[in-house]
């Protein structure tokens, strides 16, 4: 059994929650941008059932006590009502990580997958079905694979950084997902084609051994890193800058890869406290590595000066 610390997770958004299996969730619906003609009851009902099915389903073989449960917020924010009880929006999935020895949380996914295109009516089954994984309705079981493929995403990453490959078998789950999602001219975000950053590619370059470094990478930073910063500062920035240079070779081999902008999301703040007391040099070395790596947050890593 993995041991784990008691934290609290600061979400931004208020929800229901339940007691869980191996994941604690938060679900939030917004529908401030469809129109108030249509029911908005029935989003409040389609909230519960969510949260009940992220939070009362057994994801795993393994025992989770209260304080180990996994800490993560998804917010379906629907966009679209497009008629036939059939609605497109876009779903915000982040999850946290405790560090050892701590009360803080490191970011472990903060990812925003923009279409996500469901058919719900009020009072519906909420079902999911690993070796079926299109049910009766691909429209309908849609929602359900998209939350069930991010799920075995946040167990893959949590399981890989408590230990070296932890997590390949549920990052295999997402990708059985993947390859028997449900089908449908308004569904998208499963195919290779579609899209160089959608959920196709995350699952295959976390399941392809061309980018298996990336597993000793997520290892390195939260249990070489994180899990050791706070009793030995200098010794958890070796293990985060071991992070950053597996990453480097990742990037040089696989240039513009999904799986490195997945990474870095949300990382950048605590990336900059890690190493904002480190020596000048080591400063210099992170500011050039991360400029190069995430690009989007280039501007944040000048602080390293």
């Amino acid at each position: 059994m993995r041991k784990r610390i008691i934290v609290v997770f600061l979400l931004v958004v208020s929800a229901a929650t339940v007691q869980g299996q191996e994941i604690q969730a938060r679900l939030t619906i917004m529908t401030n941008k469809i129109s108030t003609q249509v029911n908005k009851n029935i989003f409040q009902t389609l909230q519960s059932g969510l949260t009940n099915f992220l939070n009362n389903r057994k994801w795993t073989n393994d025992v989770f006590q209260p304080n180990e449960k996994i800490q993560c917020n998804f917010l379906l924010n629907i966009e679209q009502d497009m008629g036939d009880n059939v609605y497109r929006a876009k779903l915000t999935v982040q999850a946290a990580r405790p560090v050892y020895s701590t009360t803080y949380d490191s970011p472990i996914i903060n990812f925003l997958d923009d279409n996500v295109v469901f058919r719900y009516q009020e009072f519906q089954p909420i079902e999911f079905n690993e070796n079926r994984v299109q049910g009766n309705d691909p429209v309908a079981a849609n929602l359900t694979a998209v939350l069930a493929y991010y799920v075995d995403i946040i167990l893959g990453f949590d399981y890989d950084s408590f230990s070296l490959r932890g997590g390949d078998a549920y990052f295999q789950k997402a990708w059985n997902i993947v390859n028997n999602a449900p089908e449908s001219r308004d569904i998208t975000g499963w195919k290779s084609f579609e899209s160089l950053r959608n959920r196709y590619w995350l699952a295959e370059n976390l399941n392809n051994n061309r980018f298996a470094i990336i597993h000793d990478a997520i290892y390195s930073y939260y249990r070489s890193g994180m899990d050791i910063f706070y009793n030995n500062e200098d010794e958890g920035r070796n293990g985060i800058m071991n992070c950053l240079n597996f990453l480097n070779t990742l990037n040089s081999e696989n240039p513009n890869s999904m799986i490195l902008q997945f990474f870095f999301q949300g990382k950048s703040t605590e990336l900059v406290k890690i190493f904002s007391h480190a020596t000048a040099d080591v400063k210099t070395r992170v500011r050039d590595i991360l400029s190069k790596l995430d690009i989007t947050n280039s501007a944040a890593y000048k602080e390293l000066r």
